[in-house]
């Protein structure tokens, strides 16, 4: 089998989906075309927790749009959402063409109904790229949550996949759709503060924790699935996610789920940066980090840190913790500097905030709603505002943070090859092995 198929091939899984579930009882949009009479986008929702909820909610208040299925390991989170999905359409009285709000445990199963326009995938970060790769194999359409994918690898093999089936494909990276991120982005790329010399970003951090005793797996909880690709690890909860809330669950502080700040939150403030700086479809040159890690204890991601990053046009971009770098997005040339970050932007001359972008000058994407962006974009087949190239690119910057963090040394990078120059250790972080039967 190829490197780039599943450990179940399409044909495979599809025939053994189908008969799980049956016969499909909604007609998707793809059957009649978009401007059908009628016309729907059918969602299907892998991922339920706190944050999948978050994005399950925002997606049934678009109009022409009906969640369908409901996908997760945790039997109780995939049986509340399901609810949630069935209370929502017998509050709107649907006029009886909903049946109700199907569910699944496996993704596989979910993504095979044909039924199925379009694929919500809210997981922990280490399982982003299997379930959106097979999606887009089976012609679905993709919101994937950031950072986009754990490694750069599945990053590109991602974009690739979504470009080779013709995909629409938005990430989670809401930033975008929001005014004050963009018109600070118009005015560094039409050189309001003059040349753009450097760019500081400023993210939070996780602290460090105690080793944990194993616990028996709760019931609800198909755990062997939850780890997936990753190496096997005893459980615990706070390895996993909090039993009975949505409260902030441990896997983000663990390495092998995510690779910390550096790409949780730096997937949104240093895709702003490359916004601004235009360097949206390559990456740096150079990056030289360095970060604290813990020594012991469950929770394993860096702590503070400062990754420099230099790029072919002599611009740096400092990411670094908010300890070091006010936190959000700030950049600074020779004739001034802009700042933003939710809810705030800044400026200096303050003249700057008054300025009007020309119908002549760079007018940048505008979206006024991430999720109706999307909506949006299946209808009429056009890129989303944090297309899937974007996205890998974005999310590629912190990758290659967190590398030089570990490696602590300057790596040489090429943003065409996406492959260090310099550095063959670093080039072995660029991809992960996967836990079988999982590969990519």
């Amino acid at each position: 089998m190829a490197k780039s198929d599943m450990v179940l091939s399409r044909r495979r899984f599809l025939k053994a989906a189908l008969g799980a579930v049956g016969v499909p009882y909604v007609i998707g949009s793809s059957v009649f075309g978009a401007n059908a009479p009628g016309n729907r986008i059918t969602v299907g929702c892998i991922g339920v927790g706190r944050m999948g909820m978050g994005d399950l909610t925002d997606i049934m208040g678009r109009q022409g749009v009906q969640v369908v299925a409901v996908c997760d390991v945790d039997s109780k989170r995939m049986e509340n959402a399901k609810k949630v999905v069935e209370a929502k359409y017998a509050a709107a009285k649907s006029g009886g063409t909903y049946k109700g709000c199907d569910t699944y445990g496996d993704f596989r199963e979910l993504i095979a109904r044909p039924d199925i326009d379009m694929v919500q995938v809210v997981t922990p970060d280490h399982w982003h790229a299997l379930p959106a790769i097979a999606a887009a194999r089976a012609g679905k359409d993709i919101f994937v949550q950031k950072p986009m994918t754990l490694t750069l690898e599945e990053g590109r093999i991602l974009s690739d996949t979504v470009a080779r089936y013709g995909r629409v494909l938005q990430v989670g990276s809401q930033q975008r759709s929001d005014t004050r991120f963009r018109f600070a982005c118009e005015l560094v790329r039409n050189g309001r503060i003059g040349r753009l010399k450097t760019v500081k970003v400023g993210l939070p951090t996780d602290p460090p924790g105690k080793t944990y005793p194993t616990m028996p797996v709760p019931p609800e909880l198909n755990y062997d699935m939850w780890v997936g690709p990753a190496p096997w690890a005893e459980y615990t909860e706070e390895r996993v996610h909090p039993r009975g809330n949505l409260d902030r669950p441990g896997w983000l502080r663990v390495c092998d789920y995510c690779l910390g700040m550096i790409t949780a939150w730096g997937s949104h403030h240093l895709d702003i940066a490359q916004w601004g700086m235009g360097t949206e479809l390559t990456g740096p040159v150079e990056i030289e980090g360095k970060g604290e890690f813990p020594t012991d204890g469950l929770w394993d991601v860096h702590g503070r840190f400062r990754v420099e990053y230099t790029y072919a046009n002599g611009v740096t971009l400092t990411c670094a913790d908010g300890g070091k770098n006010k936190a959000g997005v700030l950049f600074e040339g020779t004739e001034g500097w802009v700042f933003v970050d939710r809810g705030k932007i800044d400026a200096e001359p303050k003249s700057l905030l008054r300025s009007v972008i020309k119908p002549d000058e760079i007018h940048l994407y505008v979206s006024n709603h991430h999720k109706q962006n999307l909506v949006d974009c299946i209808r009429s087949r056009r890129e989303t505002i944090a297309p899937v190239e974007i996205g890998h690119r974005s999310c590629s910057v912190g990758i290659l943070g967190y590398i030089a963090m570990r490696l602590e040394r300057k790596l040489k990078w090429d943003p065409q090859r996406e492959r260090f120059t310099n550095d063959d250790a670093g080039n072995r972080m660029l991809s992960r092995s996967m836990r079988g039967p999982w590969h990519v």
